[in-house]
């Protein structure tokens, strides 16, 4: 099966006959289709994958050697072929869908989730924009290719792609634009500290001088900003909110050689502020150069 690069441009469901519609006309574009219950959650196993007697696996994750044809794995459900998805066993199913949804890494997009306005905010001042669906409270921002899905990336903040389903809400609007490292760097957990690290801060990144794609400094401020904001927001897993931060601001505004000392001491006393020691935050931005190859 070839997969687009792009998610079709369909008609949004309406109705149960509409929601096998458009799960079809996905289906011909090369996007696994799937139907979802009440609630945005897939049917469950059928009775004769009852506690996976098929063969898959108890977390629903990837799909075992059933040949039952109702959905029951999960994301693994959704499926491109006509034949299943109008099949006569899977008619109930259909009756019974509220919803239709697909699978992102099938098709060969990522979905990230932003799920409240804070969450959108952040998006725009730290990743490439896309083409972009309208949900209930959020937005989904669709990129070009595939990655490793991960819940609460950030707060309000999901990745669905391979392994994973997403709501079909309709086409969106944008151009679809590929993969970054910021969008990559948000799943990445901080690798072990260095034995020996340095304690004190050497110039970020010198001789960094690439094409600067910043409108105008307040881009870069206001990135600084949020950053900020983002740590000192953080209630949990503080080590790896860090981490990702660093990583997310020098994979954004690291290669055209804008940030200075100034910039990341900001970075670092917001995170000592949370009660991260200064050697902490000394590894976190070594590792976060080295992951970026900076």
């Amino acid at each position: 099966m070839t997969q687009p690069t792009v998610i079709p441009r369909l008609p949004a469901s309406g109705g149960t006959s509409e929601h096998l519609r458009t799960a079809l006309s996905l289906a011909t574009q090369g996007v696994p289709a799937m139907p979802l219950r009440a609630g945005k959650m897939p049917f469950g196993n059928c009775l004769a994958c009852a506690r996976n007697a098929c063969g898959g696996r108890p977390n629903m994750k990837t799909p075992g050697p059933c040949a039952c044809p109702r959905p029951c794995h999960g994301w693994a459900a959704a499926t491109t072929d006509p034949q299943v998805l109008d099949s006569g066993a899977w008619a109930p199913t259909w009756q019974r869908a509220a919803a239709v949804a697909y699978h992102p890494g099938g098709a060969g997009v990522t979905v990230v989730d932003l799920d409240d306005p804070a969450a959108i905010a952040w998006a725009r001042e730290n990743l490439p924009a896309t083409r972009t669906v309208a949900t209930t409270r959020g937005e989904h921002w669709i990129y070009r290719g595939t990655m490793q899905s991960a819940n609460a990336v950030r707060p309000g903040i999901d990745i669905k792609s391979l392994m994973q389903y997403a709501r079909w809400l309709g086409p969106g609007a944008g151009a679809t634009v590929a993969l970054t490292d910021a969008v990559r760097a948000l799943t990445v957990k901080e690798p072990p500290a260095p034995r020996r690290a340095s304690q004190t801060l050497s110039a970020p990144l010198s001789g960094q001088r690439g094409a600067c794609p910043h409108r105008t400094p307040a881009y870069l401020e206001r990135g600084i900003a949020m950053a900020e904001q983002s740590i000192a927001a953080a209630s949990s897993a503080v080590h790896a909110t860090v981490y990702r931060t660093f990583l997310a601001v020098l994979s954004t505004h690291g290669r055209c050689g804008c940030l200075t000392e100034t910039h990341a001491a900001r970075l670092f006393t917001a995170a000592q502020a949370k009660g991260e020691s200064a050697r902490h935050c000394t590894d976190a931005w070594s590792n976060a150069l080295t992951t970026l190859g900076l």
